[in-house]
C-alpha cells in the first residue's frame, strides 16, 4: 500500500479573515494537513491565516498563491513579519502572477526575499511550465500546481520535492454551476488555455463533483504529496463551508 498523500482545505482570500476563523477549527478537527487560503482580488490571505493561526493550534497554514506582479516580495514579507504567524506551521505559496517579462527572476527575488525575512517558513512556487517547475524544485521547497488530471500530475510530480496540487471540489450538486463557472474561467486565460490545449485535456476534466466516488480522491492522493480540496460551495456561508469539511472529512481515511 502507498502512503497516501495529505489531504487539505483550500478556501478563497475573499471570504475574509472573519470566516475563515470560523472554519479554520473545524479544518483542524476535521484531520485536515494544511489551510490553504488563496490570495484573490479583494481578498487578504495572509490576514486570513492571521485570524485562523489565533484560534488553531495545529494544522498547518498556506498561501496559495501571492502573486508578486500584484504584492512585491518586500511588500509581502512585511505583511509576514508583522501577522507574526508561527515558521513552523507556515508556507508561503508565491508566483509570477501577470508579470509579462522575467517572471523566474521575479520569482527567484521573492524566496530568497522570504528566507531570508520569514526564516523557518516553506517557500512552493505556483508553477505551470516546465521552467517554473524546475525553478520550484531547485531554489524553492516545491511546487503547487494546479488544474491538472491525476495523470498529468503524476507525470509532472518531482521525487525530491514537495508537489502540492490545487483540486477545485464541489462535494454539492447545487455548487455544481458554481464549480463549473471557475473552470470555465480559467480555460478563458490564455497560459491557461494554452497549458490545457498542450496536455489534451479541459479544466472542467481536472475536479472533483458530487457525481464522483472516492476513487477519484484516490487517484489525486496517489499522484502528489499534498492535495488541496479547494472548496467550492453554493453559498459563501458558515453553514456551506462547514458541510463540505464534513463530506470531504471522510476522504481522509481512504487506502491508496
Amino acid at each position: 500500500m502507498v502512503l497516501p498523500a495529505r489531504l487539505s482545505l483550500g478556501l478563497a482570500g475573499a471570504l475574509g479573515p472573519d470566516l475563515t476563523a470560523r472554519l479554520a477549527p473545524a479544518a483542524e478537527e476535521a484531520g485536515f494537513a494544511t489551510l490553504w487560503v488563496n490570495d484573490t482580488p479583494g481578498g487578504d490571505a495572509v490576514a486570513a491565516l492571521a485570524a485562523a493561526a489565533r484560534v488553531t493550534e495545529r494544522i498547518a497554514l498556506a498561501t496559495g498563491v501571492v502573486p508578486l506582479d500584484r504584492q512585491g516580495p518586500d511588500a509581502l514579507v512585511s505583511a509576514l513579519q508583522a501577522a507574526d504567524l508561527p515558521p513552523d506551521r507556515l508556507t508561503v505559496g508565491i508566483g509570477s502572477g501577470a508579470a509579462r517579462t522575467h517572471q523566474l527572476g521575479l520569482v527567484e527575488r521573492g524566496i530568497e526575499a522570504l528566507r531570508a525575512g520569514v526564516p523557518g517558513a516553506q517557500v512552493v512556487v505556483g508553477a505551470l511550465g516546465p521552467r517554473m517547475r524546475s525553478l520550484a524544485v531547485s531554489v524553492g521547497d516545491g511546487q503547487l500546481l494546479n488544474w491538472l488530471t491525476p495523470a498529468a500530475a503524476a507525470a509532472q510530480r518531482q521525487s525530491d520535492a514537495r508537489t502540492i496540487l490545487y483540486v477545485r471540489t464541489a462535494l454539492d450538486a447545487a455548487a455544481q454551476p458554481r464549480l463549473s463557472a471557475e473552470a470555465d474561467a480559467y480555460a478563458g486565460y490564455p497560459a491557461y488555455a494554452a497549458n490545457f490545449a498542450r496536455l489534451g485535456f479541459s479544466a472542467r476534466d481536472t475536479v472533483i463533483t458530487s457525481r464522483d466516488d472516492t476513487a477519484r480522491v484516490t487517484a489525486y492522493r496517489a499522484a502528489v504529496d499534498e492535495v488541496v480540496l479547494r472548496a467550492i460551495v453554493e453559498k459563501d456561508d458558515p453553514e456551506h463551508y462547514l458541510d463540505f469539511i464534513r463530506n470531504a472529512a471522510g476522504f481522509m481515511d481512504v487506502d491508496v
